[in-house]
């Protein structure tokens, strides 16, 4: 199989030849190329470039040898047209100047037209997909409505989340009109992606597992279902991810997206078993293992793998993105662990 059509396969819980595998974050610091093309261009600069974009994105597809690219952009840019004040600050991270914190700013939020807004974008999605000529696959992405709420309204990351949740636990009704304003925004924009020719596309709504359970169902859930329900209908594989959700995997699998993430804080037979046999499944190895020893690292894929059981519907991944300072050989040696991994029922 080539991989482009193992990884769409997968995605769809049919058999393939061995479990398809590709990492987030793949195109990042922890590569020497990336790293002399930050020397010279901001990631906001690299994201309004899309021969940069492209550049960037196809990075790892030929030095790690995957079965699917993501597109290099941010979940974040998306939010400037509509209004707010972002900035990528040197040792800080993204920084929003100008944070929500009543319904008036949110009210004031703009409408966002992808073609019009994010055009670097989609033409790196286009330049991307012809060159990748249909051997690996392509995913686009969007953040998730509560980590995306949470940026806007906190200012940058936060490690409790206080000004969102006070938001969302004291005035629902201007919450709930936010979450509106945001899932709006994404289903446009993931659309626009799958026209200029995203062949998957996933949601990082990597914060979302600092809520409770009931909070999630309540106050993110209709929003992350709507996005689904209309972005399934473009006929493509949907992915959803978070991070800190083993406790609520069942509740994330109500989005009906076609997989969902699972992060290593729970092995991957139980995290199936609370998605539902009916999903496919991405993860979940920790991403501190690439810093193991060789031989550990094989361990721990390995195992991985045997608790998938050779099940259709598993795409290897990590339980997060790759860190700095990763080796690239390490990871690497991932890749090849995966697909020289032979599973009973494989198609081999």
């Amino acid at each position: 199989m080539q991989k482009a059509e193992r990884f769409l396969a997968a995605c769809r819980r049919e058999p393939v030849d061995r479990t398809p595998v590709w990492f987030m974050r793949q195109a990042g610091r922890y590569q020497p190329e990336y790293r002399a093309i930050r020397e010279n261009h901001s990631i906001l600069e690299i994201i309004s470039s899309a021969e940069l974009s492209a550049e960037v994105t196809l990075l790892p597809v030929t030095q790690l040898g995957v079965d699917a690219a993501i597109i290099f952009a941010d979940i974040l840019p998306p939010l400037v047209p509509m209004g707010m004040d972002l900035e990528f600050a040197a040792g800080e991270g993204p920084v929003m100047h100008n944070p929500l914190r009543d319904r008036a700013s949110i009210e004031a939020l703009r409408g966002f037209d992808p073609a019009k807004h994010l055009k670097s974008t989609l033409d790196a999605i286009s330049i991307v997909r012809r060159q990748l000529n249909d051997e690996v696959a392509l995913i686009g992405f969007a953040g998730g409505p509560f980590t995306l709420a949470s940026y806007a309204i906190e200012g940058g990351s936060s490690r409790n989340y206080q000004h969102t949740k006070a938001l969302m636990y004291g005035d629902e009704p201007t919450w709930n009109l936010l979450m509106e304003k945001l899932a709006t925004m994404t289903i446009d924009y993931l659309k626009a992606q799958i026209q200029a020719g995203a062949q998957c596309v996933q949601v990082f709504d990597s914060w979302a597992g600092s809520l409770a359970p009931d909070d999630y169902r309540r106050y993110v859930l209709p929003a992350t279902k709507r996005i689904f329900d209309e972005v399934n209908a473009e006929g493509v594989p949907t992915i959803l991810f978070g991070t800190n959700t083993a406790g609520m995997l069942d509740l994330v699998a109500e989005a009906d997206t076609s997989v969902v993430g699972v992060d290593w804080r729970i092995p991957l037979d139980r995290g199936w078993d609370l998605v539902g046999h009916d999903r496919a499944v991405q993860g979940n190895l920790d991403p501190l293992v690439l810093f193991a020893p060789r031989n550990e690292i094989e361990t721990r894929v390995n195992a991985i793998l045997e608790l998938a059981d050779g099940r259709p519907g598993h795409i290897f991944n990590l339980g997060h993105g790759i860190l700095p300072q990763t080796p690239v050989e390490n990871v690497q040696a991932v890749v090849e662990m995966v697909h020289n991994y032979q599973f009973e029922g494989s198609l081999e």
